[in-house]
């Protein structure tokens, strides 16, 4: 299985949409960062979300920002707080942070999500190619 978001705009990037794609990108790479032997599935909960900040923790609507992924698409652990499986090395896992943000009068969602297995050396490997910081801009 593979499981990854990307986002993009169609024409230019709304501001408020640019600051949560900005947000979601630099809480994935602390999700990657965390993403090591001996942490566990809160642990880098608690990375991602610490990126994130309360409020936009708050107010997205999945309590968790990854899971694992093997026989299953979507598998334990589930990188939520209060999971407290201990990541292993060959363990292949996703970060997925994602925020809820105004724009338009309404809610948006914003979501990354990569693949990583959790390496022996302790330096995650990416099995997605990483998303682009900026997102994406495809002319209208």
């Amino acid at each position: 299985y593979c499981d990854f978001d990307r986002n993009f705009a169609f024409g230019p990037v709304a501001d408020v949409a640019r600051r949560a794609h900005d947000l979601v990108h630099s809480a994935t790479e602390a999700g990657i960062a965390a993403a090591r032997p001996g942490r566990s599935a809160g642990d880098v909960w608690r990375a991602i979300a610490a990126e994130l900040g309360e409020e936009a923790v708050r107010g997205a609507s999945v309590g968790r920002m990854g899971h694992g992924m093997g026989l299953a698409l979507t598998e334990p652990p589930s990188i939520h707080p209060n999971d407290t499986t201990v990541l292993e090395p060959g363990m292949v896992i996703t970060i997925e942070p994602g925020m809820a943000y105004a724009a338009d009068g309404g809610r948006r969602i914003m979501v990354h999500e990569e693949n990583v297995v959790v390496a022996e050396d302790g330096a995650p490997l990416l099995l997605t190619v990483r998303a682009p910081p900026a997102m994406p801009e495809i002319a209208g």
